[in-house]
């Protein structure tokens, strides 16, 4: 069974710059596909031959209105496009990014072992002056202890010495 029509709506020719929606009412319901194949062409032309006077103006304006849909696809395609490219120019900066991330960490990891290699030495380096200076203090001691020994015994020796002197004078 073939869908049947039994009402149908269509905008009227612009007058006054107002849309007028006509209402029809069919009394005897029609076939679509019969109704489709049996339309005459003046239904379908958007310029009614009453008009033909506007025609020009109407035809300018129509390819005017072409010309300004082509630019806002040509435009959506465009900006389409440049979305694109824009979200693999992020991406590729985000790689980027990333790949920087792992070459500073890898970098301060190094640093960081360097460093604690060099704390430690400093540490050991430390508590050699510390023990360096305890031992040049112990040492100067005992030096000099042994010089006081050496004036004393020294000096025993000159007043013993000027003591036989004096005796055998």
């Amino acid at each position: 069974m073939t869908p049947q029509i039994s009402q149908f709506q269509y905008l009227a020719p612009e007058s006054n710059s107002t849309p007028i929606i006509t209402n029809f009412n069919i009394q005897a319901p029609i076939s679509v596909t019969n109704f489709l194949t049996n339309i005459p062409d003046h239904y379908f032309n958007p310029h009614p031959s009453s008009l033909s006077n506007n025609s020009t103006s109407d035809e300018t304006n129509e390819q005017q209105t072409n010309i300004i849909c082509e630019r806002k696809r040509r435009r959506m395609i465009s900006n389409r496009e440049s979305a694109r490219r824009s979200r693999i120019r992020k991406q590729k900066q985000l790689d980027e990014l990333f790949s920087q991330l792992d070459h500073l960490r890898t970098d301060n990891q190094s640093l960081m072992e360097q460093l604690n290699h060099l704390v430690e030495s400093h540490e050991r380096a430390v508590e050699e002056n510390a023990r360096l200076k305890e031992e040049t203090t112990d040492i100067r001691q005992k030096l000099d202890e042994i010089q006081f020994e050496n004036n004393s015994s020294s000096a025993l020796l000159s007043s013993k010495f000027l003591e036989m002197l004096y005796n055998e004078l």
